[in-house]
């Protein structure tokens, strides 16, 4: 039985894109049967998977507004040995075709329970906003990954994250909780980041994952490679950090 976790912040720049590829590619390193679904019209996810989103015949798009299945859309990523379902610049207009359908907040939750036994991780790639897509992953989730840069700008978008999470527990899915917070592009010799860091701790306790991901150049190059960091450069500490990571949510998920 899959468990399901968005990747969310509805800051940009965070590295939401990056961990949701690097997870997936750690995950399935670990022995886990791993599905990426890439929410974000840009669809960084699906090329940092090494998937071209210029040549999809069919992408997460056509899922959600109901011209395709699950299993006609799921594509290989060969080098991180995971499933995505891909997205390209369609996907932008089910914003607009998601209001007018029925069960709009919950297409991807439906389209996901025939493949619930196909895999241990889904991972959701949310866009940097509040949206429809956004809706659709955290409706169809059990909890909710926030990476997030130490900074000050960051804690506050932080906040009205987390009240967007409580809602939506509240009103249309009760089964979603923060699973964690993963502290990511961090440098130990900025004062202010471990002062934030601090905060962070202090404030959310156990919620704060053991793992942080340094700012590395290695993860940044990989995207334009069409490679998950992970696997571009496994001796990296990017990928070192991703890995023990993964490791993490193995172990946490069999608490939840």
């Amino acid at each position: 039985m899959a468990r399901i976790f968005c990747v969310a912040n509805q800051k940009g720049g965070v590295g939401k894109t990056t961990t949701c590829v690097n997870l997936a590619a750690a995950l399935a390193e670990a022995g886990q049967r791993v599905l990426l679904v890439d929410l974000d019209p840009q669809g960084n996810a699906t090329m940092g998977s090494g998937i071209d989103k210029r040549t999809l015949e069919r992408s997460v798009y056509h899922l959600l507004v109901g011209l395709a299945d699950l299993p006609a859309v799921r594509v290989a990523s060969e080098p991180g040995k995971y499933d995505v379902l891909p997205a390209n610049r369609d996907l932008a207009g089910a914003e607009v075709e998601l209001v007018e359908l029925d069960r709009r907040e919950n297409r991807l939750r439906d389209a996901l329970r025939l493949v619930v036994n196909d895999y241990d991780f889904v991972l959701v790639d949310c866009p940097p906003s509040l949206s429809m897509l956004t809706l659709n992953g955290l409706c169809a989730a059990h909890g909710v990954i926030i990476p997030m840069q130490c900074e000050y700008y960051a804690l506050e978008g932080l906040s009205d994250l987390v009240n967007t999470i409580k809602k939506v527990h509240a009103n249309l899915n009760r089964d979603l909780k923060i699973i964690g917070l993963l502290r990511v592009m961090f440098d130990p010799r900025v004062t202010l980041q471990q002062q934030v860091s601090a905060q962070l701790e202090g404030h959310f306790g156990d919620k704060v994952f053991s793992a942080i991901v340094p700012r590395n150049v290695r993860l940044a190059e990989a995207p334009s490679h069409g490679i998950p960091g992970v696997v571009f450069d496994r001796a990296s500490k990017g990928a070192k950090a991703y890995m023990a990571f993964a490791n993490e949510m193995i172990e946490r998920v069999k608490t939840l």
